[in-house]
């Protein structure tokens, strides 16, 4: 089994910085994509950043400039710096990783996504 422990959210004022850090546990080989979502209240989940285990990254186009998403594969571990947050930036954030768990020759890797439990960020005006 794989367990994704989010930390970092909160409660801060329009302007302020907040950094999110999800840690990845249990029987992994490796990790491919790793990211953040996020679901503000009445709207679906989307895409705020992700990373691919080379450090390819691509970002929400509401969140560029903003925000920074990194990572040490040695420690199965992402990050998410948010900087100039706003008000609309409110919302559970949810960590996500495609871990590969094992890889064979003959299929080659077999990989599922997982979830954090989610983390509340929120920012006043």
């Amino acid at each position: 089994q794989v367990q994704l422990l989010e930390s970092g959210g909160g409660l801060v004022q329009s302007g302020g910085s907040l950094r999110l850090s999800c840690a990845a546990s249990g029987r992994i080989f490796s990790i491919n994509d790793m990211g953040w979502y996020r679901q503000a209240p009445g709207k679906e989940r989307e895409l705020v950043a992700l990373i691919t285990r080379e450090g390819t990254t691509n970002y929400a186009d509401s969140v560029k400039g903003r925000f920074t998403i990194s990572r040490v594969n040695a420690q199965n571990t992402v990050y998410l710096q948010m900087n100039s947050l706003k008000p609309d930036d409110t919302a559970v954030y949810y960590c996500y990783a495609r871990v590969v768990l094992y890889t064979t020759i003959e299929r080659g890797e077999y990989q599922q996504d997982y979830w954090g439990q989610g983390t509340q960020v929120t920012v006043s005006s």
